[in-house]
């Protein structure tokens, strides 16, 4: 089969031929028609990520139909268009992953391929309303975006929620999650071509992350800040986000691509009532209701571009670069 692999840190990936992987007892074999990037695929070729081997295929999100199932599976699977939920071995904890949780794309070779074999408990049929692209979408951002703002962040509906750094793929699939439970959204951005972007998908507002003392300026347009907000960057920005927040306001972390986080007042975060609260992917519970919501509000995932699998390289520069709106699917 064809598939992109990486062959060390900074190397670019090359399209070649491997072997076709077999299911093993309670696997079966997904026959791949639409895979995902996340800034996840990035890092690991930058050698920014734990348990790095080499030569590894990444990603994480992929969508197909069954081709061939492993010892133990039942038969129904055969043939039936899925996707991936890529978090393997939760454990048996829903508040924090155990130690042998891992994420399809490393240490298992992921889907930048014709075919991929995973554990027949980690396969769902995808609602009928999104293409095998639109589903292939979801899984690894969509799971993170909906543990951190319904799971940890405890979101209802009517409540003013506040997404960082809107743009990327986790960020885009909150707002739009946020929105479909019922809240107010707003979002901030380095890009003001982004924020009016994010208002046109439904959006109330947004402000430039570049803008000083941005966070006590949205907290007096709103009227007295946010419930819940949730931010992928931490770092120095921190400080804006608690003078953003509500009192009594929940700050959700999924990520911290700006660094440790400094200047927080912890007077403001003590007399605020604050809840700092952090997020990584999320259980096989919190997977089974991102695709009931999905499917209840008929949500589409936003798209940057669908590439051939072909020029997977270049749709990893286009995100290391931030240039998209929305996920990056490579066609295959």
């Amino acid at each position: 089969m064809k598939a992109l692999v990486l062959d060390g840190i900074d190397q670019p990936l090359q399209l070649r031929d491997v072997p076709t992987p077999q299911p093993q007892a309670g696997e079966v074999l997904i026959k791949l028609q639409a895979a995902a990037l996340n800034h996840r695929d990035v890092w690991i070729q930058k050698g920014q990520y734990a348990g790095l081997r080499f030569p590894i295929t990444l990603g994480s999100d992929g969508a197909g139909t069954v081709a061939a199932v492993g010892e133990g599976v039942e038969n129904r699977w055969q043939n039936q268009p899925v996707l991936i939920d890529p978090g393997f071995d939760w454990g048996n904890n829903p508040k924090a992953q155990g130690r042998a949780f891992n994420i399809l794309g490393l240490p298992r070779d992921g889907t930048f391929a014709e075919y991929v074999c995973v554990p027949a408990a980690n396969v769902h049929a995808y609602p009928g309303h999104l293409s095998p692209a639109q589903a292939a979408a979801l899984p690894l951002g969509g799971v993170t975006a909906y543990r951190a703002l319904f799971t940890r962040g405890g979101l209802q509906a009517g409540e003013k929620v506040l997404i960082s750094g809107i743009g990327g793929g986790v960020a885009l699939l909150a707002m739009q999650l946020a929105l479909a439970a019922g809240a107010e959204v707003w979002v901030t951005s380095g890009t003001p071509d982004k924020i009016e972007r994010a208002q046109q998908l439904g959006a109330r507002g947004g402000i430039s992350y570049r803008q000083e003392k941005w966070g006590t300026e949205l907290a007096k347009q709103v009227g007295g800040g946010f419930d819940v907000i949730i931010d992928s960057a931490a770092g120095p920005g921190v400080a804006q986000l608690v003078e953003a927040a509500a009192p009594g306001g929940r700050i959700v972390f999924y990520g911290g691509t700006a660094g440790a986080m400094t200047n927080v007042p912890p007077a403001r975060v003590f007399w605020k009532q604050l809840s700092l609260l952090g997020s990584t992917m999320g259980t096989a519970q919190d997977f089974t209701e991102l695709l009931a919501l999905v499917e209840r509000t008929r949500m589409l995932p936003v798209i940057d571009s669908v590439l051939p699998l072909a020029e997977g390289e270049q749709a990893m520069r286009r995100m290391d670069n931030g240039e998209q709106f929305g996920k990056l699917v490579l066609e295959i």
